[in-house]
């Protein structure tokens, strides 16, 4: 007769009952750390830490599950080869998910104090990949040297290759090593408006392994190598402050009376800026200057300011508009040059 053997039953479902039991209590840690990090988004005042808790999901039910068999394998009757295996993935596993633990969370903290402090290091799509490998490059040689592998010889081989692969890419190397200068130094981060010496003007969007992206006015994306940013130079009209100075020029009759052509064109200019200027305690001084006395008409130049590049053509839109209706409505009258093979009148 079929006798069942029970001990036979308990040592094959034991190893799965870990597993489970692993996961299970894994499942709670997470659903734990999630309500820690509803709290914290509830929190105005510690929202922006929510991400590390985010960090953590998926990890934990993996640590939960590794720590359970290798706390049980001693009790399974496993032969002694077999025990060592599962030892050494067990220990890889833990490794390879504490890396990339270490990874998201230096990447978040960077992330958070980049916004916190005005002065610390963009985080761009080249230094998160960066980042990410130099930790689990190191990530790697600790899993390797746990495993008895001597990594001495590795990192010889690694040292010559480098220097083989590095003359063979010196161009993608040149613009790796430029992403990282433009990264450092500060001196373009993303958000920023720029002009290169060639023409090319935009916000810059982000800076890769090999080139910066700029989007311009129309929403196009200009692809420019990050060694041509560093070997040339550029206007950045929001490195230090985003307010700047932009000229309009108009050309009135001689006959007019000049105080009070200052003094309507300075009043609508203010009023112009007090309407778009979003920092209200940012205080702007406009001025015109006359430069030029023409045979058809004096010239002056208003200087008008502006915290966005794009801004300045919609201030310079609405002061047009804005100085042709009260000019008319206080008889100021503007010039105009003459037109070609017309006689200018004296």
């Amino acid at each position: 007769m079929w006798s069942l053997n029970w001990q036979s039953v308990i040592g094959f479902a034991l190893p799965f009952a870990v597993v489970v039991g692993g996961l299970v209590v894994g499942f709670f840690l997470e659903r734990w750390l999630k309500g820690l990090k509803k709290r914290f988004e509830a929190d105005n005042s510690l929202a922006r830490y929510a991400v590390i808790f985010k960090s953590f999901q998926g990890v934990v039910v993996v640590w939960v599950c590794v720590a359970a068999v290798a706390l049980f394998l001693p009790l399974f009757d496993f032969p002694h080869r077999l025990n060592l295996l599962i030892g050494k993935i067990l220990l890889v596993i833990a490794l390879a998910t504490g890396t990339f633990l270490v990874s998201r969370l230096a990447v978040n903290l960077i992330r958070l104090y980049s916004f916190d402090d005005g002065t610390s290091v963009s985080l761009t799509s080249l230094f998160e990949s960066l980042t990410r490998v130099v930790i689990f490059t190191i990530g790697t040689l600790i899993i390797f040297q746990s495993l008895g592998i001597k990594i001495t010889a590795l990192l010889t081989a690694l040292g010559i290759g480098s220097l083989s692969i590095g003359l063979a890419f010196q161009n993608t190397l040149s613009n790796l090593i430029s992403g990282i200068n433009i990264i450092i130094s500060r001196k373009v981060r993303p958000g920023d408006y720029i002009q290169l010496a060639d023409g090319i003007e935009g916000y810059v969007e982000d800076v890769e392994l090999k080139y910066t992206v700029i989007k311009d006015i129309y929403h196009n994306r200009i692809i420019v190598p990050n060694a041509k940013i560093i070997d040339s130079s550029f206007k950045n009209y929001t490195l230090v402050d985003p307010f700047f100075l932009f000229p309009i020029t108009l050309v009135v009759e001689d006959e007019n009376n000049l105080d009070l052509v200052e003094e309507v064109t300075l009043k609508i200019a203010q009023d112009l800026q007090e309407n778009f200027l979003k920092d209200k305690n940012h205080k702007i001084t406009n001025f015109i200057t006359y430069q030029k006395i023409e045979y058809w008409g004096i010239k002056l130049v208003v200087y008008l300011g502006a915290t966005d590049y794009f801004q300045q053509y919609i201030i310079a839109h609405e002061f047009i508009k804005a100085v042709h209706r009260e000019y008319r409505k206080r008889g100021i009258k503007m010039a105009r040059p003459p037109l070609l093979g017309e006689t200018p009148a004296l």
